[in-house]
């Protein structure tokens, strides 16, 4: 059974498919048909809602694909959809914007983009450009265009906006903090079921009992076996209510970042830390997909291309693995065993990941290669954290993605680099080691050749920004 407040009423499920998005929920149970599906798969933002929780006794508010969404997710939330925003006869402000703004043609994607502008009116007081392009870089719109939608982001966010939600968000959070259960919770329907639990012992017996269970952390890659493959998944754990595996925390020696923390909050904990973490983690995804996407889920699915392992790989970070009552420590780099192969057992899971504080370098860069620049999948992505006295390399840890079957570090690079100066031969030597350490695929994302290229040019432009030949390093916005 899950609890949820729906808009303000109370919605209680018992018998429901596990394996149903919040999207097909809406449409197909609760005839709720203003959340669009557009591509069912978190890139377009049509589908997008508002899930509303309760933290430290305030309302806060993120923005969602409902597509990659399961119901189990629902439990202890508020679920917001573009029929709830009303003000009585008036349409609300962010929907009024889009209006004004002549910011809709065909309207097919036009109230995901008034969900995402809710919520950024929600999480901000005041007009700024970079955070409306963040909010809205996970919604496309194929007729309209940006301009006229950046228009309504503008109004809506520079003027006072007291609306219903303002005025009982005092009583939602009390009637959300009800809904809280220490008891793990189970859900079922059509011969799937989904255990909820809520700390991770109750997770680590429940896996132990049912070790061909998926686990749901986040659930924005494993949520594309149920849309895009139409595969349903017999028995899900879903990690979503485990607070304590969401707690990123600081240690004497280690910066320690629970594997249930979604991208997004990594990202802030890790801003004035590692700041080239946090930067390039808001080029991973839409801020739908940072709500939801966990770190320990982007490793565990041992993706190749998934951007964060190549920057834990070169700051030499390691994992705390948890099965029954015992855990063990691994390096990520004897983590990851083949491709979407690791080193995880029956029934074992990625409890935290630990980044040693001694090889941050404050010259950690990582950079992107995509055909957007926005909301894409990296042809080839590259973590550089090189330490230099005096002029010479004293320490090297290089690591990509999308150049072999799992993220890897360059070591034959790495090896060409240490005790050199770092100048331009040194760095041409290092760029022809890459070849001794990669010889990557071809698909229709980039050409072997290109990637290889690619890498080698990532490389040089990580010398010419550290020698001060280069001073743009990333593509400029317009901010106004």
């Amino acid at each position: 059974m899950i609890q949820f407040l729906l808009n303000n009423t109370l919605i209680t499920e018992n018998d429901i498919d596990p394996n149903l998005t919040v999207l097909n929920y809406l449409r197909t149970r609760l005839r709720r048909t203003g959340t669009k599906e557009g591509c069912a798969s978190g890139d377009c933002g049509a589908c997008s809602v508002t899930l509303g929780k309760a933290v430290e006794g305030k309302m806060q508010y993120e923005t969602v694909n409902s597509c990659l969404t399961l119901v189990s997710t629902l439990q202890g939330k508020q679920l917001i959809t573009v029929e709830d925003l009303k003000q009585g006869n008036q349409l609300h402000p962010a929907q009024q914007a889009m209006v004004a703004c002549h910011g809709s043609q065909c309207g097919f994607c036009t109230p995901g983009f008034v969900m995402s502008l809710f919520s950024l009116q929600k999480n901000r007081k005041d007009w700024d450009r970079h955070q409306a392009e963040i909010a809205l870089a996970g919604n496309l719109c194929r007729c309209i265009g940006y301009r006229a939608i950046m228009d309504a982001a503008r109004q809506v966010c520079s003027q006072p906006c007291h609306d219903k939600f303002d005025q009982t968000a005092a009583n939602v959070v009390q009637r959300l903090e009800a809904l809280i259960q220490p008891e793990m919770q189970a859900l079922s329907g059509n011969g799937h079921r989904c255990f909820l639990p809520k700390t991770p012992e109750q997770l680590a017996q429940i896996y132990l009992e049912h070790p061909n269970a998926r686990l749901v952390a986040g659930g924005t890659d494993l949520s594309l076996h149920i849309t895009q493959q139409y595969k349903p998944l017999p028995i899900l754990i879903t990690l979503e209510h485990i607070e304590a595996l969401k707690v990123c925390s600081e240690a004497d020696e280690h910066y320690i970042l629970g594997a249930g923390a979604s991208l997004n909050q990594v990202s802030e904990f890790l801003a004035a830390r590692i700041p080239g973490v946090s930067e390039m983690l808001q080029r991973f995804a839409s801020l739908q997909i940072r709500h939801q996407g966990t770190l320990g889920g982007n490793i565990a699915n041992a993706s190749p291309i998934g951007d964060a392992s190549p920057m834990l790989l070169a700051l030499n970070a390691s994992l705390q693995l948890q099965r029954g009552d015992r855990q063990r420590n691994v390096a990520l780099d004897e983590f990851f065993t083949g491709y979407r192969q690791t080193v995880l057992q029956e029934g074992e899971f990625i409890r935290a990941i630990k980044v040693p504080k001694v090889t941050a370098s404050p010259d950690f860069v990582a950079w992107k290669v995509s055909k957007r620049l926005d909301d894409d999948i990296s042809a080839v992505f590259a973590a550089f954290n090189i330490t230099c006295h005096h002029g010479v390399v004293s320490d090297a840890r290089i690591a990509f993605g999308g150049m072999a079957a799992t993220p890897k570090r360059a070591s034959a690079c790495e090896q060409t680099l240490m005790g050199q100066p770092l100048n331009a031969v040194t760095v041409a030597q290092a760029c022809a080691a890459l070849a001794l350490d990669f010889q990557p695929l071809s698909d229709f994302r980039a050409s072997a050749d290109y990637r290889l290229q690619v890498a080698r040019n990532l490389l040089r432009r990580y010398y010419h920004r550290s020698s001060g030949d280069l001073t743009i390093t990333e593509v400029s916005r317009y901010v106004s």
